[in-house]
């Protein structure tokens, strides 16, 4: 008998898989490389550079965002609406442009993110700080656990989108030529400037915004989101320069939701305008939201039948089928 309850423990312990992770030390030199030169390139902007080069630098951040939070997190994480070929494809090509990784990488750790939000299986877990959510996180190793939870995603709309699976498997030339050398070069070839100034703003300085603004995706709700007994608006000074909602903390309860903005708005941000703007084009379609309505009545069947509101929400909606279950 003794025998028996020794072997279940045992067998028990290997099925519960540790949760502890390592440092990936290639990703913290490279966030220390990054880093480093970012803020050497304060040099090259303040006194080495022509104008067109800032501008365009400006630029090139904005698309690259737009290939993240319009791309990666609303259409392919989240499908919160649809695009056609030409629109997936400047997307794709924007997403690239950021430097934040494939496509499929990112989504597939966005997902894993959301679907163990703030457990120990969330990689980029709130919990633990704003600076464990927006950097410590990114540079460790997946533990055990979570590399486990990590293979029962369900990446299968992504794996049957020819357009990602491409990138995903030519990632890193299209890395070398798109997000480096075409944006690096261009400011050198056609106004003359100077190759460090070039290198450093075009190179180090872009891709360090766009890996930043990329992880505040992960990390602005401890920014923007209110915490349970805070006050909206808030009734300090701070109120001047950040305001707080409750909208980032609605994106987990319906992820679907196109209007939702990454930052703590809803509807009136850049990148909802910028879908709005690709449906009246006939580029963007089926711009998943929801009514005050429904969420009352997902909130009623949620008390009565003490049921998960996300899952209510999506029995209410119309579109529901189309919509990702891996929440």
């Amino acid at each position: 008998m003794s025998n028996v309850v020794t072997e279940t423990i045992q067998k028990n312990a290997k099925d519960e898989l540790s949760h502890s992770r390592e440092i990936n030390w290639m990703k913290v030199l490279f966030q220390i490389q990054i880093t480093l030169s970012a803020l050497c390139a304060f040099k090259f902007i303040l006194y080495d550079s022509y104008w067109a080069t800032i501008w365009f630098a400006i630029l090139v951040m904005f698309l690259g965002h737009v290939g993240v939070a319009a791309g990666a997190h609303r259409l392919w994480a989240h499908q919160s609406y649809q695009a056609n070929g030409l629109l997936r494809f400047f997307l794709m090509i924007c997403q690239t442009l950021s430097g934040t990784g494939s496509i499929y990488d990112w989504v597939r750790w966005h997902r894993l993110h959301h679907k163990h939000y703030n457990t120990d299986l969330d990689p980029y877990n709130s919990t633990r700080g704003w600076f464990f959510a927006h950097s410590h996180g990114a540079v460790l190793a997946l533990s055990p656990a979570q590399q486990r939870a990590l293979k029962n995603i369900d990446m299968s709309d992504i794996e049957d989108d020819e357009l990602v699976m491409f990138q995903k498997k030519w990632y890193i030339p299209m890395y070398l030529i798109i997000t480096l050398l075409l944006p690096i070069n261009a400011p050198a070839e056609y106004w003359g400037e100077n190759l460090y100034s070039s290198v450093f703003i075009l190179g180090w300085f872009r891709c360090a915004v766009n890996l930043n603004l990329s992880a505040l995706i992960h990390s602005a709700i401890i920014i923007w989101g209110l915490k349970p007994g805070e006050k909206y608006p808030c009734d300090t000074n701070l109120v001047f320069i950040l305001n707080k909602t409750n909208w980032i903390s609605y994106h987990y309860i319906a992820p679907w939701d196109y209007k939702t903005s990454e930052f703590g708005q809803y509807g009136s941000d850049t990148i909802s305008k910028f879908i709005q703007i690709c449906e009246v084009l006939d580029c963007a379609s089926v711009l998943k939201t929801i009514d005050s309505g429904t969420v009352r009545k997902a909130l009623t069947a949620s008390v009565l039948e003490k049921r998960n509101i996300t899952e209510c929400l999506l029995e209410l909606c119309d579109y529901s089928p189309k919509t990702p279950t891996f929440y």
